[in-house]
C-alpha cells in the first residue's frame, strides 16, 4: 500500500475542507481549513514530478471544472477525477487526460441505490476506467452506511462485504472518505480501515483524518497492505503542520 495525493477544488480553487460541513452555495457552512495560492495544475505537476500516480481531483460543487482540467492536462494519464461525474461529461474529462472517473452521488438518485446506472457507467466508460467512491458515516449501530449528496444524505446502502463485492465486479478502484473525520486531523478511523482490508478485493484509497505519517503504516497494518491512504490537511503544502509532503511522497513511490 502507499500514500495517494488528492486535489481538492472549490470554486476552481484547491482547499482543504472539513468534509462534512460541505454546504451548498455561499451560506458559509462550509469549513475550510486552507485555500491555496497554488494552482491545480501545480500541484499536479508536483505529483507528476514525484511519480505519484492514481491521485484523485474531487470537484466539491460547480465552478471546478477548468481547474480540474488544468490539473488533467498537467498530468495526462496520473490523476483521477470525481465531483459531478455523470455519462454526459465522464468521457471528456477522460479525453482530458483522467486515468479514471469516480462516481458517486449519480448512482444513487434520491440518495437510493440505482444498480443499473452502475451498470451503465461501467458500459459507457469501462469497469477499468472507473472509480466508485462508497464514502461512509458510521451510524449509532457501529455500521457504516453510504453517504451521497456532499455526504448530506446517509443512504439505506450499507457499506459491508457484500456491498463491496456488488461494486467490485463494475469497477477498477474503491474510493473510501470516512466522512465524519474528513479534515479533521484526529486520527483515522481504524474501524473502518480493518473493515475494508477484510472486504476489499481491487484496489482502494480511504481518506479521512490522517494526521501523521505514520497512519500510512498503521493503514498497511490494518488492512494486511489492501488500502491506500490519502493525507489532506495534516500536509504542509495544504497549511498542515503535522506531515511533511516530502515524507509522504517517500511512501508513494514505494
Amino acid at each position: 500500500m502507499a500514500f495517494r495525493p488528492c486535489i481538492d477544488l472549490k470554486d476552481g480553487r484547491v482547499v482543504q475542507i472539513v468534509g462534512g460541513t460541505l454546504a451548498e452555495g455561499d451560506d458559509g457552512g462550509t469549513v475550510v481549513n486552507h485555500v491555496s495560492e497554488r494552482s491545480a495544475g501545480e500541484f499536479a505537476a508536483l505529483y507528476r514530478r514525484d511519480g505519484l500516480r492514481g491521485g484523485h481531483v474531487i470537484m466539491l460543487g460547480p465552478g471546478n471544472e477548468a481547474a480540474a482540467s488544468e490539473a488533467l492536462r498537467a498530468y495526462p494519464g496520473g490523476l483521477q477525477v470525481g465531483g459531478g461525474i455523470t455519462p454526459e461529461n465522464a468521457r471528456g474529462y477522460l479525453d482530458a487526460g483522467a486515468s479514471h472517473v469516480i462516481v458517486t452521488s449519480w448512482l444513487f438518485p434520491g440518495g437510493v441505490f440505482a444498480p443499473e446506472r452502475l451498470e451503465e457507467m461501467a458500459r459507457f466508460v469501462g469497469r477499468t476506467r472507473l472509480v466508485v467512491d462508497l464514502s461512509c458515516r458510521r451510524t449509532p449501530e457501529g455500521a457504516y452506511h453510504v453517504a451521497t449528496d456532499r455526504w448530506r444524505t446517509l443512504t439505506a446502502t450499507r457499506l459491508d462485504a457484500e456491498t463491496i463485492r456488488r461494486f467490485e465486479r463494475h469497477c477498477d478502484e474503491l474510493l473510501i472518505h470516512a466522512a465524519d473525520v474528513e479534515g479533521k486531523c484526529e486520527g483515522i478511523d481504524e474501524e473502518l480501515v480493518l473493515r475494508l482490508g477484510a472486504w476489499v478485493r481491487v484496489p482502494t484509497t480511504y481518506a479521512g483524518g490522517a494526521r501523521r505519517l505514520e497512519d500510512v503504516r498503521r493503514v498497511e497494518e490494518l488492512s494486511g497492505g489492501r488500502v491506500d491512504l490519502t493525507i489532506g490537511s495534516a500536509l504542509d503544502i495544504f497549511g498542515g503542520s503535522l506531515v511533511r509532503y516530502e515524507d509522504a511522497a517517500r511512501q508513494g513511490r514505494r
